[in-house]
């Protein structure tokens, strides 16, 4: 096995100890009580909000899961742009981390150069933006726009943008609650079904046209001119 392989297991292997270790050591039954009694006091409640979004990343609780924190807390007019900022921020260590590994060969390479690609086609903050709007985990996203090489401004810009509805349904939904509950997802099946949606139509595009012209070039117009 080649030694920048063995590098890149040995820090994935690394990084799936840490979170399994956090994601053991905390708990939603902890959380809840934690955010309960810290509700009534503004400094309290933003001290648990940043410690929340800091660890998220290791314990690996969806983006939206956090929104519902936001939203029992905050409400509604606050909660969405503290929830937006919040989603841009904690996904921006696994962007980090995948933007600085070494990607020159091994896994990290092979998924570089895939992952580049489909920002050649698609373009950085199109693709970030559609990917966030489908129902897949947020530091996968993360961590492949990282080992894409795609620019700290397209991720933000394009994390900030495909966010919403997932940060809008997770405030509405922890607002309108009497007693906070983070399992689960916020919005149901029809945001899945919708957000995937408009996700595909933002990359239908950018891909159709990359189709015709991969097709263009393999088979050139025999009635062209000579």
């Amino acid at each position: 096995m080649e030694p920048a392989v063995r590098r890149q297991l040995a820090a994935i292997a690394g990084v799936a100890v840490v979170a399994g270790a956090v994601a053991v050591v905390g708990s939603p039954d902890a959380l809840r009580s934690v955010v309960e009694t810290a509700v009534g006091s503004p400094l309290a409640f933003a001290a648990v909000l940043l410690a929340v979004y800091a660890v998220r990343p290791l314990v690996l609780w969806p983006i939206s899961a956090v929104s519902i924190l936001v939203g029992y807390g905050l409400g509604v007019p606050l909660g969405l742009p503290v929830g937006l900022f919040g989603a841009v921020c904690t996904s921006l260590p696994a962007y980090l981390l995948a933007r600085h590994a070494p990607r020159e060969q091994g896994l990290f390479g092979r998924l570089h150069e895939r992952g580049r690609r489909v920002v050649e086609t698609t373009g950085a903050f199109r693709g970030v933006a559609a990917a966030r709007l489908l129902p897949l985990p947020a530091d996968v996203i993360s961590y492949g726009a990282g080992l894409s090489s795609v620019s700290t401004g397209s991720f933000v810009a394009g994390t900030l943008v495909g966010q919403v509805p997932w940060v809008l349904a997770g405030v509405v939904a922890g607002s309108s609650m009497r007693t906070l509950a983070v399992e689960g997802s916020a919005g149901g099946l029809p945001l899945v079904v919708g957000a995937a949606a408009v996700g595909v139509l933002v990359l239908a595009g950018p891909t159709l046209r990359h189709l015709s012209d991969h097709d263009s070039v393999a088979f050139p117009d025999p009635f062209g001119s000579q």
